[in-house]
């Protein structure tokens, strides 16, 4: 059989280990895990701060520069790099010539590998510089790791504390041995938790080096929870959680409820990114990851009141967001309404015990906002391929506002445009955002034409004046945000036709010239913004 054989006597069931090695920066339950590895007769290897911990308390092991004959050095640089544990780790043990060279050059077998690597994570979360970053960098762990999960058919290996206790369960389960599933299974954690690493470092290369776009790009996500369906019921689904912790609907906390399905996941998140853009009590009602109203007021009681008034009907088994801590009026003013989901930073005692009369509704706190303009990407899968681009933290201010028309806006009509066209960024585009009083009035979105999501939007209004018994929709002395630029007048002259008297837009058309001038025969006041929103 030659070097590179592979033997054709399968793997064993089970294997008896004899010999483990130990060498974690986490020290997690160590003591535990080696004194039971101890008391089914495993011999320890070990390095470094673990060796000493371990015989701190009295725990039998051999270091690993005794084993090897050769001394750690290099400041701990070299310690695991050697033959001698390679060699142990690596064997095949129903390979001939691999036990010959073994027992030649007097290498004994290593069965269980309990490593966890240096906390790279750690070290550039705290802002480390460059030199002290690379140093904890481990090389010598993912080493042993990648050699152990390959070599699964004898060797286990473990790369984090929460995988002790299964190893010593299966111990117990076959009488001091460890069966080849449970090796798989190890295995393939092994190698996902290196690849993760690599990500990692990866990822903070490119950053150091400002390369937004690498020519290969990685990402290492946890598995938060297996979901009970996708999108539909015959899709699986599951959140996974990056690795910066922020607040977040997928770090939210479930105070109540359901669990969280793909859909109230999805509108959630819409629901909270929106909110996040305003610093005013605000209220997002989200249904299908459109917003269906939205408002800011002097407290969240009127907010929510204000922005359910835009569209009551879509409302419906919708999802809520606040910016700030849920109290009691609030929940007592929502809990009127079926909703699926409510997220906000805080919730207070007495919101807490309303909700809870509605035992299904999902409450979430993320004990956070979000930053609206904290950068980063935002990735979406197409067939074949991804697609990656920076996240739209765009934000226009009344002083880069350009007047293109004979009449200035008022003030007023100046806050309120605002505050349409940074709804209008969470809208599908096309989108249309009917504002007033810093609410919304009416909303179109995801139309093909633009003049039809004015159309839609005004349309909304009408029915949502009829159900409050209101002599006009409230489109009347409203203005309206486009997420992009008019193509022609018609959309321009449908929002006039509602009663909008101001518009906001990019601008940018080929047509803005007939644009304008529509404005001006309308006697409207329109501002550029220069930045478009599409969202698709």
């Amino acid at each position: 059989m030659s070097l590179h054989a592979v033997s054709t006597i399968p793997a064993p069931d089970l294997v008896k280990p004899v010999r483990a090695l130990i060498s974690v920066s986490d020290k997690t339950q160590l003591i535990e895990t080696a004194k039971a590895l101890r008391a089914v007769g495993v011999e320890i290897l070990s390095t470094g701060g673990s060796a000493k911990a371990l015989e701190a308390e009295g725990i039998m092991l051999t270091e690993v520069g005794t084993f090897t004959g050769f001394p750690e050095m290099m400041d701990g640089r070299v310690k695991t790099l050697h033959p001698k544990i390679h060699g142990g780790i690596l064997q095949v043990r129903t390979n001939s010539q691999h036990q010959f060279q073994a027992t030649e050059h007097s290498i004994p077998p290593i069965d269980i590998v309990i490593v966890n690597l240096y906390p790279f994570a750690a070290t550039i979360d705290k802002g480390a510089d460059f030199a002290t970053s690379i140093e904890n960098i481990d090389i010598g762990g993912p080493a042993l790791i990648r050699a152990a999960a390959k070599n699964h058919d004898f060797v286990t290996v473990l790369t984090s504390p929460s995988q002790y206790a299964g190893l010593l369960d299966e111990l117990k389960k076959n009488n001091g041995a460890i069966g080849l599933d449970f090796r798989k299974r190890c295995a393939f954690e092994a190698f996902t938790h290196t690849a993760a690493y690599d990500s990692m470092v990866s990822t903070w290369f490119a950053g150091q080096l400002g390369d937004e776009y690498p020519e290969t790009i990685t990402f290492g996500f946890t598995r938060k929870q297996m979901l009970r369906y996708g999108e539909n019921p015959h899709q699986k689904g599951a959140v996974y959680l990056s690795r910066k912790a922020e607040p977040c609907v997928a770090r939210a906390e479930q105070v109540q409820g359901k669990e969280l399905s793909y859909n109230n996941y999805n509108d959630a998140d819409a629901a909270f990114e929106l909110a996040s853009e305003f610093s005013k009590p605000t209220v997002a009602i989200i249904k299908h990851a459109n917003p269906c109203g939205v408002a800011s007021a002097k407290d969240y009681v009127t907010a929510y009141k204000t922005a359910l008034a835009c569209d009551p009907v879509s409302a419906f088994g919708g999802v809520i967001a606040i910016n700030g801590k849920l109290d009691a009026a609030t929940a007592t003013a929502i809990s009127e309404l079926f909703t699926e989901v409510i997220i906000a930073p805080e919730a207070d005692e007495e919101a807490k015990k309303i909700i809870a009369a509605k035992k299904n509704l999902r409450l979430l706190l993320t004990h956070g906002m979000a930053n609206a303009k904290r950068g980063g990407a935002t990735l979406r899968s197409i067939a074949g391929g991804l697609l990656v681009q920076n996240r739209d933290d765009g934000h226009v201010t009344a002083e880069t506002l350009k007047v293109v028309t004979k009449r200035k806006p008022s003030d007023d009509e100046v806050r309120d445009m605002l505050f349409a066209f940074r709804v209008g960024k969470h809208v599908k585009s096309n989108a249309i955002v009917y504002a007033k009083n810093e609410a919304t009035v009416g909303v179109g979105a995801g139309q093909m034409s633009r003049v039809d999501s004015s159309r839609i939007a005004a349309w909304k209004a009408g029915e949502a004046a009829k159900a409050a018994g209101l002599a006009e929709p409230l489109t009347k002395g409203c203005v309206v945000a486009s997420d992009a630029f008019f193509p022609f007048a018609d959309g321009l002259l449908a929002a006039a036709e509602a009663g909008a008297s101001a518009i906001i837009q990019p601008g940018g058309s080929v047509r803005d010239d007939e644009v304008i001038a529509a404005a001006d025969n309308a006697g409207l006041a329109m501002v550029f913004t220069g930045i478009r929103h599409f969202r698709h």
